[in-house]
């Protein structure tokens, strides 16, 4: 059995051949991109894309109102918890 010690050189050995194998790939595939890139004439475009603007939650553009309230006015959009005026009633009669 190894002794701590002799794992952890190991570990060091093996980190350092990972590092330099990785390199060594990267390089390569580096070489064979440009190649494809400068043989069909892409443009960094034709291969990063401008990402699309992420969807924020929870701020964003208002909602317009569906019920209104006729004795006070108030008004709710139908998303979230009902308020007290139109709970256990027809939401049709109080549609906009």
């Amino acid at each position: 059995m190894n002794s701590y010690k002799e794992l952890l050189k190991q570990k060091e050995a093996l980190e350092q051949q990972i590092h330099e194998a990785r390199s060594r790939e990267l390089s390569e595939a580096i070489s064979r991109v440009r190649s494809l890139v400068a043989e069909y004439e892409m443009t960094a475009e034709d291969v990063f894309p401008p990402a699309r603007a992420a969807r924020s939650t929870g701020t964003g553009a208002k909602v317009a109102p569906k019920y209104r309230d006729p004795n006070t006015g108030q008004t709710w959009t139908g998303r979230g918890k009902a308020p007290k005026w139109i709970q256990n009633e027809e939401r049709e009669k109080f549609a906009i």
